[in-house]
């Protein structure tokens, strides 16, 4: 879909369609081994409401809802529908859907204006919300800092959070204590308007990478930006450099000089950086297009920074969220509050420079909220972190500190970035699978032990967002066999 050339301007247009109609974008029915991994740990709604995405759980949801038809509602990337570089329970949604309802969410890079030429030029919604003049930006705060750029003089929000989140999506019934669902039916990447049938994306070797203070050439405090080039006719499954470029003192409109990549959406001027074309010669990049900010609402503070994940979920950046998963989130605050962003068009575990391939992309959702007292007596019951489901595989996201803004106490968006370490973030992902092995499995604590040893694989999520996350993978498969 070209999504800034086929949307409405109105965030609330929707259309309806029988819950039976629509197969091409729906997955196939639910394997019995998908069945069988929470047989004994969910009720039986519980469990029907977990199926795959075909006509048996869309006849569930029909059911659940109350209602023969369900909403498609689209959201555009305006600067009315984003908000940039936090979360908070005190947004007003774009939209308001009911359980079951499909929403397709158009996304935008923070990293646009690394190359606005072919990220952002001719694009009414990406220069909406980029647009900034000597007089005013289209989107002001960027970040949960203070608006009137007190601390560090970057600009307002100060840049403490970077992430483009569209949203956020209410979801009509949702309370504290529920499960939303949220299945990823299609993820596309966002055409450039100049450059026919490709899309661009950015990755910035930044100082918060983890790579920084361990250059080994000169100068060491080096800050590099490299621009790929994506096939956004899905034609192409893999992205290729194009040139890159190392990040020179910016000047802002509002006359401000970035010394370093320290607020989002700064014009890159590009007669004062030098450009070398033809890197990674012969190097194609597999793409596995997913959302790297997805997450709900938290309920601790008012606005909170995009940055660091949580237990709601936010910038989780795995690249197995993409199309064909379902994550799971604990809802925090009425209405669940679901928000996107941070798209990219590919990742490695760790992102281990600060960034992905940052490249806009257009995603449909269904949304499915679990209630709290049918979650009684279930697996799903005690749920109080982002879980992720492939076709294959369960995969739990651990964090150096699960809900850091309750640990960490009145000053944890700013402690969280000096405390974080792999090591607490592997303890809460083994914790998390032992629980999750125990209550879907119904395993003694020593087998669940083994089995993690044996079959389940835990990988380092990423080592750059303030809040370390460790994944821990199981797979279905394992579960399949019977006795001899």
């Amino acid at each position: 879909m070209d999504g800034h050339r086929h949307c409405c301007n109105d965030p609330h247009h929707q259309h309806d369609f029988p819950t039976d109609l629509k197969p091409e974008e729906l997955r196939e029915p639910a394997s019995p081994a998908r069945r069988g991994f929470f047989r004994g740990a969910l009720a039986s709604g519980a469990a029907t409401a977990l199926g795959g995405l075909g006509a048996a759980s869309l006849a569930h949801a029909q059911t659940e809802v109350g209602r023969s038809t369900l909403s498609h509602y689209h959201i555009p990337a305006t600067a009315e529908t984003v908000h940039w570089g936090y979360f908070s329970k005190l947004l007003k949604p774009a939209v308001e859907v009911q359980s079951g309802d499909f929403v397709t969410v158009e996304t935008l890079t923070h990293h646009a204006n690394d190359d606005a030429e072919r990220m952002i030029k001719g694009d009414p919604g990406a220069e909406s919300v980029y647009f900034w003049d000597k007089t005013r930006k289209g989107v002001d705060r960027r970040g949960a800092g203070p608006m009137d750029a007190s601390l560090f003089g970057r600009g307002a929000g100060e840049g403490l959070g970077v992430h483009i989140c569209t949203g956020p999506v209410a979801v009509a019934g949702a309370e504290p204590g529920d499960v939303l669902e949220v299945r990823i039916l299609d993820v596309r990447p966002r055409p450039s308007a100049g450059f026919k049938g490709k899309s661009f994306g950015s990755n910035a070797a930044a100082w918060w990478g983890f790579h920084f203070n361990d250059l080994m050439e000169e100068p060491k405090n080096r800050e590099v930006i490299t621009i790929y080039e994506v096939d956004a006719t899905g034609e192409r499954d893999w992205a290729r450099a194009i040139y890159n470029f190392r990040w020179t003192p910016q000047t802002d409109p509002f006359g401000v000089v970035h010394k370093t990549i320290d607020y989002p959406g700064v014009p890159v001027d590009h007669a004062t950086v030098k450009e070398n074309w033809g890197v990674l010669k012969n190097v194609r990049v597999p793409i596995r297009p997913h959302f790297g900010v997805i997450g709900l609402a938290p309920k601790e503070a008012d606005i909170v920074d995009s940055i660091p994940p949580s237990y709601t979920g936010g910038n989780i950046d795995n690249w197995r969220i993409g199309k064909g998963a379902t994550m799971f989130f604990p809802v925090a605050v009425d209405g669940a509050l679901f928000s996107v962003g941070d798209p990219h068009a590919s990742q490695g575990d760790s992102e281990l420079c600060g960034t992905a391939i940052e490249c806009s992309l257009t995603g449909t959702f269904q949304l499915i909220l679990h209630k709290k007292a049918d979650l009684v007596g279930t697996s799903m019951e005690s749920l109080d972190y982002p879980l992720l489901e492939t076709q294959t595989e369960y995969v739990l996201h651990g964090f150096s500190f699960p809900n850091y803004l309750e640990q960490l106490g009145a000053k944890a968006q700013s402690e969280i970035y000096g405390k974080s370490s792999v090591d607490l973030a592997l303890k809460d992902a083994f914790r998390k699978m032992r629980r999750f092995l125990m209550t879907t499995q119904g395993l003694t604590e020593d087998e669940a032990i083994s089995l993690m040893s044996v079959a389940v694989d835990f990988g380092v999520t990423q080592v750059v967002d303030g809040n370390w996350g460790v994944h821990a993978v199981v797979k279905k498969a394992i579960f399949t066999g019977t006795e001899d």
